[in-house]
């Protein structure tokens, strides 16, 4: 679906890291977020011009997240007004923070989901990759709390070589607790993930997991949603044909976007600091909100532009038949390469075809 301009892909999903001040050092951070403090930071104001620009664009699922978002005081109000404007609301916390207050303020002021972060099945591998002993106990109580006070919650899982095979036993976990749906992120390195480098998945590792993945989704036990993993879109067509089915937004419950790589395409993020970029893993700039509206860089912006010219792209993907579905995760491009146009570094596929 294009804007209004039919041109401009619609905007979908925007996540505003309302704050990077956080109460956990996760080593796998994009951000390498800490206690702080941050300069600079978008003001009540500022927030609210935001959440007022974006609306006219049309409602959009609005991701508060930092750092840990519970420790901007202002949060509630700029969730309420937020919900006000028509907009989801949605919340990314680390659940330690949660208590029955907050989580009642939380539902007051229109969260409609939040998303827990559990990167173990247990508490050792959970609290290695937080750095901060006790976050896995804080997780599950504020996951009860939210369970008690009737609010939505989903897991989040980030991938890494260290925590690759505890993936089955998260899912067992994610159903266990009532689990809305459960996203599962690859690393990309950026942030303190840079430091872990050598945690980031093989390629042959990757494809396992995202057909892991595809499986389970086919179960349909729990909502599965791949993220920052765009070849998982290849191999659902892939497998799809292989056995003569029609492909369809309805296909295994997929949802109707089944695009790869959404940063610029149906998502943008939003620094603390009003810096919009592709997504939290690609620290490029498209513009500064202090110096343009979002509506304007969204439309405008030359990163944009060239994110959505798949025709631009360079190596294999330029050629690759599934680019349409895919397209390479452009972070982890950068990361690994320094260009954001290049090849997806873990993708094992080569083009069948000059498309």
């Amino acid at each position: 679906m294009k804007g209004k301009d039919n041109k401009t892909p619609m905007l979908r999903l925007l996540a505003w890291e309302t704050t990077r001040r956080c109460n956990l050092a996760c080593a796998h951070c994009r951000a390498a977020a800490g206690l702080g403090p941050y300069e600079g930071e978008l003001s009540t104001a500022e927030g609210k011009a935001l959440l007022d620009d974006v609306a006219g664009l049309g409602p959009v699922v609005v991701i508060l997240t930092g750092g840990e978002p519970l420790l901007r005081e202002d949060i509630y109000e700029l969730s309420a007004y937020g919900a006000s404007l028509g907009h989801r609301m949605v919340m990314a916390v680390n659940g330690t923070l949660v208590t029955p207050d907050i989580a009642r303020r939380l539902k007051d002021s229109g969260i409609q989901r939040l998303s827990i972060s559990v990167d173990g099945a247990s508490a050792a591998s959970h609290d290695r990759l937080r750095q901060v002993s006790g976050a896995f106990a804080g997780a599950m109580q504020g996951i009860e709390i939210l369970k008690q006070a009737g609010l939505p919650f989903q897991i989040n899982t980030t991938i890494i070589a260290a925590n690759r095979l505890e993936l089955p036993a998260i899912y067992e976990l994610a159903q266990k607790l009532g689990a809305a749906a459960h996203h599962v992120f690859v690393l990309v390195p950026t942030g303190r993930g840079e430091e872990i480098r050598d945690q980031l998945l093989s390629a042959a590792d990757y494809e396992e997991t995202l057909r892991w993945l595809l499986a389970r989704q086919k179960e349909g036990l729990l909502h599965l949603k791949p993220t920052c993993a765009p070849q998982f879109y290849r191999l659902w067509r892939q497998e799809a044909a292989a056995r003569g089915e029609k492909i369809s937004a309805a296909t295994h419950g997929m949802e109707a976007m089944t695009k790869g790589c959404l940063g610029g395409q149906g998502f943008a993020f939003v620094s603390y600091r009003g810096q919009v970029q592709p997504c939290g893993y690609l620290e490029l700039p498209a513009g500064d909100l202090r110096e343009q509206p979002f509506s304007r860089i969204w439309a405008e912006s030359p990163l944009f532009a060239a994110l959505r010219d798949l025709e631009g792209y360079h190596g294999k993907c330029s050629r690759c038949e599934y680019r349409k579905v895919c397209g390479g995760c452009r972070a982890r491009a950068y990361a690994l390469t320094q260009d954001v146009l290049g090849d997806e570094p873990l993708c094992l596929y080569e083009p069948r075809v000059s498309a």
